[in-house]
């Protein structure tokens, strides 16, 4: 679908008048102010600010969160920042307000990248097998950025990354808990019982997929990179293993019901088993723990919704879309179990 905005949702406006005084005090640029909202997402805000002839793409933590450390503005900044020069799909920050007093969190305001995103159809006429390869080699040249020359060098701490990424995503499934999930417990098991060594280190998404990356109307090229929140330094086949959690075939069960994958599954698209090899072929990387950073996106990946489902839960955001989290929490868990029963992805 063309990456379009629409009316802001209840509940998550924006003070426009505070924000036209913003950007005349801190961008320089004055006219009448209009904001929309990106319907995407499951975590930070996105919006679209109109001010007369210009745009800028505004992001802002979720209202309500209860965590913290997963909507850090500050960390999107800084990587966008010092990525930007050296990533062309990385998009240019405009402005950063860490004064949370303005707009009720700290957010910033970066340019708009226009295109096509990916999430539930294909254009008419689309080469589903060229956009699979071309999402995977922007993953690879992600993963093959020099950071240390980019200024990201301090940017996170790749040792003992895969300890630390399985011991955190447990505990923060422990803290966000709402229903009683056996496959939840028995993948958390496993993926303590069977961590690999470190394969090597590079700067990463974590949140890598169609959903979040803007396509040229070809589907040749990658206009644009979006939802930087969880970038950090570490273990690029983690990073791989998230991007494949979300990579749902025909025959994945009760996940091909579920609309939030769905573009995955459409004729001529790669495999799981295609992208990994794609993936490996073109940066040179191997593994044969391919089934523990797949299971370990799908555990990670089902945290994160349960977080989101927790927010729900409390009372503390009332986006109906979020009213099912809790089942697609169940599904990806016993997804990840039963990959790891049958030893393959």
């Amino acid at each position: 679908m063309i990456d379009e905005p629409r009316a802001v949702r209840q509940g998550e406006e924006i003070d426009v008048g505070i924000l036209t005084t913003y950007l005349e005090q801190h961008v320089g640029k004055h006219g009448a102010v209009r904001v929309e909202q990106f319907p995407g997402g499951h975590s930070n805000l996105t919006y679209l600010v109109h001010q007369g002839d210009r745009e800028y793409v505004l992001r802002r933590p979720p209202f309500g969160s209860k965590v913290k450390s997963a909507h850090d503005m500050s960390r999107e900044v800084g990587v966008l920042s010092k990525l930007a020069p050296v990533y062309a799909r990385a998009p240019k920050v405009i402005a950063f307000c860490d004064d949370a007093a303005v707009l009720g969190a700290p957010f910033y305001l970066m340019e708009r990248r226009r295109g096509i995103i990916l999430r539930k159809e294909l254009p008419p006429g689309a080469d589903a097998r060229l956009a699979c390869e071309v999402l995977v080699d922007a993953l690879v040249d992600l993963h093959a950025v020099d950071y240390k020359a980019a200024g990201l060098g301090d940017f996170g701490k790749p040792a003992g990354y895969v300890e630390r990424q399985v011991k955190g995503w447990i505990e923060r499934y422990g803290g966000s808990q709402t229903d009683d999930v056996p496959a939840m417990t028995s993948a958390a098991a496993w993926l303590e019982a069977n961590k690999p060594p470190e394969s090597g280190t590079s700067l990463i998404h974590n949140d890598f997929k169609f959903d979040n990356v803007i396509f040229d109307p070809s589907l040749s090229t990658i206009t644009g990179v979006l939802d930087w929140e969880m970038a950090t330094i570490g273990d690029p086949l983690m990073d791989l293993g998230t991007s494949l959690s979300y990579w749902v075939q025909a025959d994945d069960g009760v996940l091909v019901g579920i609309p939030l994958f769905g573009v995955t599954m459409k004729p001529g698209m790669l495999t799981r088993e295609q992208v990994a090899a794609r993936y490996f072929q073109r940066s040179g990387r191997a593994t044969s723990h391919l089934v523990f950073y797949y299971a370990f996106g799908l555990y990670k990946t089902a945290v994160i919704l349960q977080q989101i489902y927790y927010r729900f839960a409390k009372g503390l955001t009332k986006d109906p879309r979020f009213a099912p989290l809790n089942l697609v929490v169940k599904a990806l868990a016993e997804q990840a179990q039963r990959a790891i029963d049958r030893g393959s992805i």
